[in-house]
C-alpha cells in the first residue's frame, strides 16, 4: 500500500474536509476497493495500491463524476431551454460520463408535464406583457375574473405537480443519482421536504445551484466534446494542487464559491486591495460535492415527530452562539451547525459510511440535540468508532448576508476525564430552561450575557475537565445567573438544581477561597442524624420555598417575593458575610435563643489556618462568597455520606489573633463541653460591623468570663476595615475541636491542675 499525505486536504475549510472524503470515496468505488483513509497531523492520509503517478492518472483519465441532478430546483438548468452545462453533458459520448448522462435523463423524464404546466403559466402571464398594450390595458386584463381564474388554476396545477415530484423521484430513481437526492433532502411523514444545511436548501444556496455549478466545473476540467473525455490542459495542475497541495500558477477567478470555502469567496478585505475577487480550483468543487454525497439523508428512518429536519444529517445540531471567540446571538440561525468527525485509525469507505449513517451521539440513554451536549458526549467518549475529535462548523451569516460554513473550533474526544464530567448531568434539565429564559422576548442583556458566559465556561470545561479553575469558573457563572434571577429576571427557569458532592472535589485547587466557600455554603442551623440540613443558609441568598422560588402572582404578573430573610446581595463578599451573621442573630433572638445558628457541615468547617489567612487579608473574600453562593446547591444528604476528603493536619502555631479568638468563642452555635452556654450578644457584631473592634472585644470578654472561660486579651488599635473583616470571618463555621483549641490558646490549663 502507498500512503499519500494529501496536503491539499485539511479539516478546514469545509470544502477541504469534504474533498478528503470525496477522494476516499471515488478511489474506493472506482479504482481500489481496499483504499483507506485517516486524519494525521492536520492532513488527510490516503492508503491505496496506487502510487502518486497512478493516482493522478486515475483522476485525469478514468474518474467518472457522480451524477448530481436537482430537477426540483429552478436553477438546476432543467427549466431553461438549451442550458449550456446540461447540453454539454447530454451531448458527450465519452464512456466515463455515462453515469452523468443517465442521471440527466432520469431527471428530465418526469419534467415534461411540469414544464408544460410552467409554460402555461408563462403564456397566461405573457398576455399582459405584449408591447402594444398600455399600462391601463395591462392592469385591466389582470383584474378580469376570467384571467385570474385561469392563472390560479394553472398555478395550482403546477404546485401539485411540483409537490409530487420529489416523492415520485424517490420511488423511481435508482443508481448513483439517487445518492445525491438522499443527501440533499429528506421527507417528513407528511411528505414535506426538509433540507440538511450541508447542501443549503435542497442543493442550492440562494441563487447558486450546486448541481449546475458542478456541471460547469466538469466542463472546465474535462473536454466533454472529446470521445474519451480527456482532461483539459490545466487539469493536471489542478488535480496536483487539490490532492497534494502543489503550488498553482493561477487559480480561476470570478467563479461562485458558495458556503464551503469562505476564504476564497472574495469581497471586501479579501485581497491586497479594498476588494478581492473569488479564487477557485475547479477540481476542489468536484471533489467537495463527491464527499458531500456521503452525508446521505437515509437517516430519515430515525426521524420522528419530535425531531427537526436538520437532525437528519450526521452530527447536525441546533446552533449555539457559544464556545468560540466571535459568538453572537445572530449566529443561532435556523441552519444550525454540524460537527465533522476526525479519526486517526485507517478505515475503509464502508466504515466511514457506517459512521456517518449512524451519525448520532448520546449522553447515557439520551440523544444529544445541542452543541454543548455533543461536546460533553465527545469528551466523555459518548462517541464510538475511533473518533478523536470533531471540527465544528456553523452555517451562519458572514460577509454581509452570505451563509457560510464558518469553522467554530475543535472539540477533542477523551475518556480520561469522563468521571468528572458526569457532574454536569446535574444541570441537564436546568440548562435548557435558563437558555430559553435568556432568549425570551424582553429578556435583559444581563441574563443573556450571564447565560452566554456560562455556555462558554462549559464548553471550555469539556476540554479541560482536569483543571479545577475551569470548574470554579462554571460555579462562578452559575452564581452570576442566580444573581440576575434574584433581581427578578429569568426566575421561571428555577434556581440551580441540587449538585452532587463531586463538584467540590472537581473544583478543589487547594486554595483557601474554595475551602472557605464550601464551609460557608454547607453550614446550616443544624443537621439530623441522616445528614439532612436544618435551615440551610441558601434561603438568605435566594427567596426559596421548598426548593423553588417564592413567587407572588401568576402568569405574566408573576414576581419574586423577596422577604426580609434574603440579605445576600452578591456585590461584596465582605458585606454578604456580615449580613449573614447579623440576620442569623436576629432570627435567633426572635426565637428566644442566645446563639448564632450557623453549624458546620460534616468535613466542611473552616480551619484555623484558613481563618488566619482571611483575617490577615490574604484571602479573596469576594471569590470565596461567590463560590459559596453556587455551592449552596450541593446536596447535603449526599455530602453527609460522601467519602471524607483528605485533609492536612492543622498547624497549632497557625492561629488567628487572640482578640478575634475571644470574639469567635463568644458567638458559638453550641456549648463547649464542661462549660455553661456562652450567650451570644448581638452588640458584638454591631460594633464590629461599625468598625469598633475594641468595644466588641470588651463585650466578648465579659461573656467569656461569665461562662467561666478566663481569658485575658489585650489588643492594639484596630482599623475599621480590619474590624469588619473580623466580623465577616464569623460567617465561616468551626468545629468543636477547633473551638476547644481556641480556648486552650486563650486560657491554658493550670500546670498543677494539668499534672494532677
Amino acid at each position: 500500500m502507498n500512503v499519500h499525505r494529501l496536503e491539499g486536504c485539511a479539516p478546514t475549510p469545509l470544502a477541504h474536509y469534504l474533498k478528503a472524503l470525496g477522494i476516499l470515496r471515488v478511489v474506493a468505488e472506482q479504482a481500489d476497493a481496499e483504499a483507506r483513509g485517516c486524519w494525521h497531523q492536520e492532513r488527510f492520509s490516503l492508503a491505496t495500491r496506487l502510487d502518486r503517478k497512478a493516482l493522478l492518472a486515475f483522476f485525469l483519465f478514468r474518474y467518472s463524476p457522480t451524477p448530481l441532478v436537482s430537477p426540483w430546483n429552478k436553477g438546476s438548468g432543467f427549466y431553461y431551454e438549451n442550458d449550456p452545462p446540461l447540453m454539454a453533458i447530454e451531448g458527450t459520448t465519452a464512456a466515463r460520463f455515462d453515469a452523468l448522462r443517465t442521471g440527466v435523463a432520469a431527471a428530465r423524464a418526469p419534467l415534461a408535464t411540469i414544464e408544460a404546466a410552467d409554460g402555461l403559466i408563462r403564456a397566461i402571464k405573457n398576455e399582459t406583457k405584449r408591447k402594444e398594450l398600455s399600462r391601463v390595458e395591462r392592469e385591466s386584463i389582470r383584474k378580469k375574473p376570467e384571467y385570474k381564474k385561469r392563472l390560479a388554476e394553472a398555478e395550482r396545477r403546477f404546485k401539485e405537480l411540483k409537490a409530487d415530484l420529489i416523492p415520485n423521484l424517490r420511488e423511481a430513481w435508482r443508481g448513483p443519482h439517487r445518492e445525491w437526492l438522499d443527501a440533499a433532502l429528506v421527507l417528513d411523514d407528511d411528505g414535506t421536504a426538509r433540507f440538511p444545511a450541508l447542501l443549503g436548501t435542497g442543493g442550492n444556496d440562494g441563487r447558486l445551484d450546486f448541481t449546475n455549478n458542478y456541471f460547469q466545473r466538469i466542463g472546465e476540467v474535462f473536454d466533454l466534446s472529446d470521445p474519451d473525455g480527456r482532461p483539459r490542459p490545466d487539469a493536471g495542475e489542478w488535480f496536483q494542487q487539490a490532492l497534494f497541495g502543489d503550488t498553482l500558477r493561477a487559480l480561476c477567478t470570478g467563479l461562485p464559491v458558495g458556503q464551503f470555502a469562505p476564504g476564497g469567496a472574495g469581497g471586501a478585505n479579501m485581497s491586497t486591495g479594498p476588494v478581492g475577487g473569488s479564487l477557485l480550483n475547479p477540481v476542489d468543487v468536484l471533489l467537495t460535492f463527491e464527499g458531500a454525497v456521503l452525508f446521505t439523508a437515509s437517516l430519515t428512518r430515525r426521524i420522528d415527530a419530535h425531531q427537526s429536519g436538520r437532525a437528519a444529517a450526521p452530527f447536525a445540531l441546533a446552533a449555539q452562539g457559544a464556545g468560540y471567540a466571535s459568538a453572537a446571538d445572530g449566529d443561532e440561525s435556523a441552519r444550525g451547525e454540524q460537527w465533522m468527525p476526525l479519526w486517526r485509525r485507517m478505515i475503509r469507505l464502508a466504515d466511514l459510511r457506517h459512521l456517518l449513517t449512524e451519525g448520532r451521539a448520546q449522553i447515557g440513554a439520551r440523544a444529544v440535540s445541542e452543541p454543548l451536549d455533543l461536546a460533553r458526549a465527545a469528551a466523555r467518549l459518548g462517541i464510538a468508532r475511533g473518533v478523536v475529535a470533531f471540527q465544528r462548523f456553523g452555517y451562519i451569516e458572514r460577509n454581509g448576508q452570505s451563509n457560510l460554513a464558518v469553522p467554530l473550533g475543535r472539540i477533542s474526544v477523551s475518556d480520561r476525564i469522563a468521571p468528572r464530567l458526569a457532574c454536569l448531568d446535574d444541570l441537564d434539565a436546568w440548562l435548557p430552561r435558563i437558555r430559553r429564559a435568556a432568549r425570551a422576548k424582553g429578556a435583559p442583556s444581563r441574563l443573556m450575557l450571564a447565560e452566554r458566559r456560562l455556555a462558554d465556561a462549559l464548553f471550555a470545561l469539556t476540554q479541560h475537565a482536569d483543571e479545577p479553575l475551569r470548574w470554579q469558573m462554571v460555579l462562578l457563572c452559575l452564581a452570576d445567573i442566580e444573581a440576575v434571577q434574584v433581581s427578578g429576571s429569568g426566575f421561571v427557569a428555577g434556581p440551580i438544581p441540587r449538585l452532587r458532592p463531586e463538584w467540590i472535589a472537581a473544583a478543589d485547587d487547594t486554595s483557601p477561597e474554595l475551602r472557605l466557600g464550601v464551609a460557608c455554603a454547607l453550614q446550616a442551623g443544624g443537621f439530623t442524624r441522616d445528614g439532612r440540613a436544618i435551615d440551610p443558609v441558601r434561603r438568605h441568598w435566594l427567596p426559596l420555598e421548598r426548593g423553588r422560588f417564592r413567587v407572588a402572582g401568576s402568569g405574566v404578573q408573576a414576581r419574586l417575593r423577596i422577604d426580609s430573610d434574603v440579605v445576600l446581595r452578591g456585590r461584596s463578599g465582605l458585606d454578604d458575610a456580615i449580613a449573614l451573621v447579623e440576620r442569623r442573630l436576629i432570627e435567633a433572638a426572635q426565637r428566644g435563643q442566645r446563639r448564632v445558628p450557623l453549624v458546620a457541615a460534616r468535613c466542611a468547617a473552616a480551619s484555623a489556618g484558613d481563618l488566619t489567612e482571611l483575617l490577615a487579608g490574604r484571602v479573596d473574600v469576594n471569590r470565596a462568597l461567590a463560590l459559596a453562593r453556587a455551592l449552596m446547591a450541593i446536596d447535603a444528604r449526599r455530602w453527609a455520606v460522601a467519602p471524607v476528603p483528605p485533609r492536612r493536619p492543622p498547624d497549632p502555631r497557625n492561629m488567628p489573633d487572640d482578640a478575634w479568638l475571644a470574639i469567635r468563642l463568644a458567638l458559638l452555635p453550641w456549648s463547649l463541653a464542661g462549660s455553661p452556654e456562652i450567650g451570644a450578644d448581638p452588640a458584638i457584631v454591631r460594633r464590629l460591623s461599625s468598625g469598633d473592634a475594641a468595644a466588641a472585644l470588651d463585650v466578648a470578654l465579659r461573656r467569656l468570663h461569665a461562662a467561666g472561660v478566663g481569658a485575658t486579651v489585650r489588643t492594639g488599635a484596630v482599623s475599621a476595615d480590619i474590624a469588619r473583616r473580623w466580623c465577616a470571618a464569623l460567617a465561616f463555621p468551626i468545629t468543636v475541636a477547633t473551638a476547644t483549641a481556641f480556648v486552650r490558646r486563650l486560657a491554658p490549663p493550670n500546670p498543677k491542675e494539668a499534672s494532677a
